[in-house]
């Protein structure tokens, strides 16, 4: 079976050799096997000539392939710089929609997904990315049923993962739905990845930028960063803003890709995170400390912002004292 493999402007390089690394080492498995139907990998872009890394590879530009039964595959991009990379990458579309209509099973790696859901053949349809990435798509493509805390998601032949490992899984199940169970398996021992792993949203890291271009949007930041602890309602934030709460709100997502509460509840538990990560406080005290007041809504939102309890997050991820550790 052919695999297209994308190679992108501003590709992760990272994230394109996992996936060569993937099909190479399952082709080595059905080669030892016996079996004379493997992965065919070619690369494909955008500029003739260009010499990849990949010198067993194949490559060829979009508009001298000839795509036959297959899959394509988006790597990641190098950074979220996501406009930018649409815009080097827009050629990709056209070629990608008429792909998918002719039957041509499609994945994304991590924010690789952003090029599927600009080609709109995302829209209705399941989805993840990057955690850190997942405000942004909804924002730029509400059309799409963004899924924030899964590995990965799977619909009508369009695959697309979360961030770095979550890519491992998506490609163990594509091969395993193409071959069987025992190939995948193989994979992921041989990968040292832990296929129960059911969530990714403990792995974000919420440090937003500040805006450079709406100062009143900046100041409702600031207000956020520097009082979250004290603040009870957002409209605390917005109250001294001279403009109505309906224009502040539409400012601030545009500005961020979220609104107000929502970043103000990011914030918070953010810090919560932290003390988790390096104090033995109590849940109680680092619930008042956060800004929160209820213990039964504090956990329920810590746990929909990152997928486990406060209780399972200090038990991952507590910084043990470095004498603790001899």
């Amino acid at each position: 079976m052919n695999v297209y493999i994308l190679y992108t402007e501003n590709h992760r390089l990272l994230s394109l050799a996992a996936i060569v690394d993937v099909f190479d080492t399952v082709n080595a498995y059905l080669s030892e096997d016996g079996h004379t139907l493997t992965f065919d990998l070619h690369l494909i872009g955008i500029n003739e000539g260009l010499q990849t890394p990949f010198k067993h590879l194949p490559y060829s530009t979009f508009e001298q392939s000839e795509i036959e039964e297959g899959i394509i595959i988006v790597p990641a991009f190098r950074d979220h710089n996501i406009q930018d990379h649409l815009q080097k990458n827009a050629v990709f579309i056209p070629w990608l929609i008429k792909a998918y209509q002719n039957g041509i099973r499609v994945a994304s790696c991590c924010t690789g997904t952003f090029l599927l859901a600009a080609a709109g053949i995302l829209n209705g349809k399941k989805a993840t990315t990057h955690v850190e990435a997942c405000d942004a798509l909804q924002s730029i493509f509400p059309e799409v049923e963004l899924l924030p805390h899964a590995i990965f998601t799977v619909e009508h032949h369009l695959y697309t993962s979360g961030g770095a490992t979550s890519t491992f899984h998506m490609l163990i199940f594509l091969i395993q739905e193409l071959t069987s169970k025992e190939y995948g398996i193989r994979l992921a021992k041989n990968f040292a990845i832990d296929l129960d792993r059911q969530t990714q949203l403990h792995f974000e890291k919420f440090t937003p930028s500040l805006s450079k271009d709406d100062k009143l949007v900046r100041q409702v930041q600031e207000t956020i960063h520097q009082r979250y602890s004290e603040l009870k309602h957002v409209e605390e934030a917005l109250d001294q803003i001279p403009s109505s709460r309906r224009n502040m709100v539409r400012r601030f997502k545009n500005a961020t890709g979220m609104t107000p509460i929502r970043y103000m509840q990011k914030i918070k538990i953010e810090a919560a995170k932290h003390l988790l990560e390096t104090t033995d406080r109590d849940i109680l005290d680092i619930m008042l400390s956060s800004g929160y007041q209820d213990l039964k809504s504090f956990r329920e939102l810590f746990k929909n912002l990152t997928g486990l309890t406060p209780k399972a997050y200090r038990e991952k991820y507590f910084l043990s004292s470095p004498a603790s550790m001899l």
